[in-house]
């Protein structure tokens, strides 16, 4: 982006005779920035344009606006309309002050375009609370532990929102967000998967670490285990299951490039006793399957209960 910001800051010192405030720096650059203008296209389109139509003020024809009564109006009329609206917008800024953008204010921060790029490709260009296309609605980069409350740039805490669904998060989540950051701290004394050995660990990252398994059922085998003491997979929380994710991924790459005769995996999580669980410290089984490791590998986990890889 820097061939876009450096010539457009260069332009405006330029234009306001080789001086020129940030503010009009970053308008400047406002007016320049296609994902800014995309961004309040699908606001326009969804939001404000939705709404003054829905009540027959605005009608939209092709990607055009038009103000309905708008040709009956005199200059007069027009120009009093004008200063309502400025002095409707003037009441509520002076009514609300800074509190209407401190959400904004207080998730605020730079997170790098290469980090933005990772968090939009994992959720494949879809937003991760309703699903709906980014064809359809502006996708955000969203904390889920906001940074006011404690939350990291780390990739496991960040998901793609739609604006829309993004809004909606901000308004309606009460949930007191420093309990839930102390809790991933959570280990227990006598838990094998608390207690792992730093050089056991082949690579980690927030929430999350792997390593080999002791017993391995094949070559390679790797273990994913959250940082968090928690017996099961379906207690984990959104940032644990992306940092898990990240590292079974990771994993995957590299047994891809150091074995050539890898050519399948199983992914396979015991919870509970009576489903195989020995140890009650929720952890991810990364198997790596090669040509004739067993005679019969069709039915893959199904084979968990003899007989019902068969079918």
């Amino acid at each position: 982006m820097s061939h876009i910001y450096q010539p457009v800051m260069l332009m405006t010192l330029l234009q306001h005779g080789g001086t020129a405030s940030t503010r009009e720096i970053a308008k400047a650059i406002l007016l320049d920035d296609q994902s800014q203008i995309e961004y309040y296209e699908n606001i326009t389109r969804n939001m404000v344009g939705r709404v003054l139509r829905n009540h027959g003020i605005v009608t939209k024809e092709g990607k055009d606006y038009i103000l309905s009564g708008h040709d009956d109006l005199t200059p007069d009329q027009t120009q009093s309309l004008i200063e309502l609206c400025q002095k409707k917008l003037d009441d509520y800024l002076e009514r609300r002050g800074a509190a209407i953008w401190q959400h904004r204010r207080l998730s605020a921060g730079y997170i790098s375009g290469t980090l933005r790029y990772e968090v939009l490709k994992n959720a494949e260009f879809h937003c991760e609370l309703c699903g709906i296309s980014a064809d359809l609605k502006a996708l955000e980069v969203d904390h889920i532990i906001p940074r006011n409350q404690g939350g990291t740039d780390d990739i496991s805490n960040l998901q793609a929102l739609c604006f829309t669904c993004n809004a909606m998060k901000r308004d309606r989540d009460s949930t007191d967000f420093r309990k839930v950051k102390e809790s991933y701290k959570h280990r227990e004394s006598d838990c094998l998967f608390c207690e792992i050995p730093p050089n056991r660990i082949i690579e980690e990252n927030e929430l999350a670490y792997a390593v080999r398994d002791s017993y391995p059922v094949t070559p390679l085998h790797t273990l994913i285990i959250p940082k968090r003491h928690l017996p099961e997979y379906f207690e984990l929380s959104r940032p644990e299951i992306n940092a898990c994710n990240e590292l079974i991924g990771n994993g995957r790459k590299v047994i891809l490039e150091s074995d050539n005769d890898v050519h399948g995996f199983n992914l396979g999580i015991n919870n509970g006793a009576i489903a195989g669980q020995s140890i009650f410290h929720c952890h991810i089984h990364l198997i790596p399957r090669r040509v004739g490791d067993v005679e019969k590998p069709k039915g893959g986990v199904r084979n968990v209960i003899p007989g019902k890889g068969d079918y």
